[in-house]
C-alpha cells in the first residue's frame, strides 16, 4: 500500500541529481534474492535506496543516475518481460513499465548491462558506488572502469574518484519529506492497533506465538507487506533477551509480557514496544520497575526539539535509568559512578533508540566526522526506547524483579517547534494498560 506519488519520487531524484552534479554518476544495485530452503526463496525485499528514489521493488534491478546525460539522467536495468517466467514468478514491469511508471528516462534489460552501462561512465569525474555490498557486481564495475581507462588512442574516460553512493543519499533519507511523514503516521497507527489487540487478547495459558499471530494478521489484513522486523513476544524471563524471537513459550500468570512489533506499510516501518502484566495487574515490584522505565521514556521524549544534540538524548536517558537502578536496589553507588564504570549495562545494555524510516534501523549518522554529536532537525524520526532487564538467574537483584524485562518504545517525529509522537495512541500508563489487558481474552 504505497501512497507516495510519482511527483514525490521525481522530486527526490532531482535533488539527488543536483547533489551529484554533472561530473558525477551513481550506480545503485538491488538486493539479491535469498534461498530459504532447497528451491524456496525468502519473500523478496527491494533495496531501500532504490525504493526511496523510484518505488520499484523487483529483484535484479540496477539504477543508474547520470546527471545531464543526453540519453537520459535516470536509467534502469530491469528484468525483461517473459511470459513463461511471469507465469511461475509473477508479473514484471519490463523496460517499458520502468519508463512508463517508475521515472526512468531510459530503461534496458539486465542482460544489456555490459553493453549499455559503461558508456554512461565515460568522461565522468566521480563514480558514486558502494563497494563491498555486492562483491560480484564490484568485479563488474572494476572491469568497466579498467576498460574505459585503457582505451587505445583515446584519452582516459573513466571516473578518477570513487565515492560511497550512500553519503549523499542517506543524508537525504534521514530528513523525511511530507509524503514519508504521512506514510509513517499510517505505519505507526497500524502498529499501535496491533499492540492494543495483543493486550486485549492476552491471558495466562496462551502461547507467545498466539499473540504474534494476532499482531501479524492485523498487519496483513490492513495492507502491510511485512512485519518491519521479526516480531518479539517475550513472557517472563524471555523478556530479558533483547532480540528474543522464538515466541514458543506458554504465558504464565504473574508474567510480564514484552512485545516489540511494527509493520512495514508502503515501505515504511513502525516500531513499538509495550510491556504489560499477563494477568492484568502488575505486582508492586513489577509496577515500580515499569513506572521507572516509563518516567525515563516520557522525560526523554519531552526534551526532544530541533537543535538538541543526539548525545544529550542518550545522556539524559542513561542518567535517568541509572537513578532508577539505584532506587530499585539493582545497583549501588552513585549515578556518576555507574556511568563511569558502565556497570549500568548489566540491566540496560542498549542505547536509547535509532533513526526510523524505510529501514527499521534507518540510515544516517549519529555523529559527525570529528566525533561531534548530530543535532536533531525537523523531519527526523527516531525511536525512544529505554528498558531494564533483570534475568531470572540474577541472585543479586531483588527477588520480585527477577525474570522481569520492561521496554517502552515510541516513534517520534521532530517538528519545527518540538516533536510529534507518532505512536501516542498505544496506551502505556499503568492504569491504561491494566484496564486494557485481557478485555477480549475469551474471544
Amino acid at each position: 500500500m504505497n501512497t507516495v506519488s510519482a511527483q514525490t519520487y521525481a522530486k527526490r531524484r532531482r535533488e539527488y541529481i543536483e547533489q551529484i552534479g554533472p561530473e558525477g554518476v551513481a550506480i545503485l544495485v538491488a538486493n539479491p534474492e535469498a534461498m530459504r530452503s532447497n528451491d524456496t526463496d525468502y519473500p523478496y525485499r527491494a533495496a531501500s535506496d532504490i525504493l526511496y528514489l523510484t518505488g520499484f521493488c523487483e529483484p535484479k534491478t540496477v539504477l543508474l543516475i547520470a546527471p545531464g546525460h543526453p540519453d537520459g539522467e535516470v536509467v534502469m536495468f530491469v528484468q525483461s518481460r517473459d511470459p513463461l517466467r511471469e507465469q511461475w514468478e509473477g508479473r514484471r514491469a519490463g523496460p517499458e513499465g520502468a519508463e512508463a511508471n517508475f521515472g526512468a528516462d531510459k530503461a534496458y534489460t539486465v542482460e544489456q548491462l555490459d553493453e549499455k552501462l559503461p558508456a554512461y561512465l565515460a568522461e565522468r569525474e566521480r563514480l558514486y558506488y558502494t563497494l563491498g555490498q555486492h562483491p560480484k557486481f564490484d568485479q563488474r564495475v572494476t572491469r568497466w572502469l579498467n576498460t574505459l581507462r585503457h582505451r587505445r588512442n583515446q584519452p582516459p574516460g573513466a571516473p578518477a574518484a570513487l565515492i560511497d553512493a550512500r553519503d549523499i543519499l542517506h543524508e537525504m533519507r534521514l530528513r523525511k519529506d511530507s509524503a514519508e511523514v504521512e506514510q509513517m503516521r499510517r505505519a505507526a497507527e497500524l502498529s499501535a492497533q496491533a499492540h492494543i489487540l495483543a493486550m486485549q487478547h492476552c491471558r495466562p495459558g496462551i502461547y507467545e506465538y498466539e499473540l504474534q499471530a494476532l499482531i501479524e494478521y492485523h498487519f496483513a489484513r490492513n495492507g502491510a507487506s511485512f512485519p518491519a522486523y521479526s516480531t518479539i513476544v517475550g513472557t517472563g524471563d524471555n523478556a530479558t533477551i533483547l532480540h528474543y524471537t522464538e515466541n514458543d513459550m506458554r504465558i504464565e500468570a504473574g508474567d510480564v509480557v514484552l512485545i516489540d512489533a511494527g509493520c512495514e506499510l508502503g515501505f515504511y516501518a513502525g516500531d513499538i514496544t509495550r510491556s504489560f502484566p499477563a494477568s492484568g495487574k502488575f505486582t508492586p515490584a513489577q509496577r515500580d520497575l515499569y513506572q521507572a522505565v516509563l518516567e525515563v521514556e516520557m522525560s526523554t521524549i519531552d526534551i526532544l526539539r530541533p537543535g538538541l544534540p543526539y548525545q544529550e538524548v542518550r545522556e539524559h536517558s542513561t542518567r535517568g535509568l541509572c537513578q532508577a537502578m539505584l532506587d530499585l536496589k539493582l545497583l549501588s553507588g552513585s549515578v556518576d559512578q555507574l556511568i563511569e564504570e558502565e556497570s549500568y549495562k548489566k540491566y540496560y545494555p542498549h542505547s536509547i533508540g535509532h533513526w526510523l524510516g524505510i529501514d527499521v534501523h534507518d540510515v544516517g549518522s549519529y555523529y559527525g566526522a570529528q566525533g561531534e554529536s548530530r543535532k536533531l532537525e525537523p523531519g527526523m524520526v527516531l525511536t525512544i526506547e529505554p528498558g531494564l532487564y533483570v534475568p531470572a538467574a540474577d541472585e543479586d537483584a531483588p527477588e520480585g524483579l527477577r525474570g522481569v524485562g520492561v521496554r517502552i518504545e515510541d516513534d517520534i517525529l521532530i517538528t519545527e517547534d518540538g516533536y510529534e509522537n507518532l505512536t501516542r495512541s498505544c496506551p502505556k500508563s499503568v492504569q491504561d494498560i491494566e484496564a486494557l489487558v485481557g478485555q477480549n481474552a475469551a474471544s
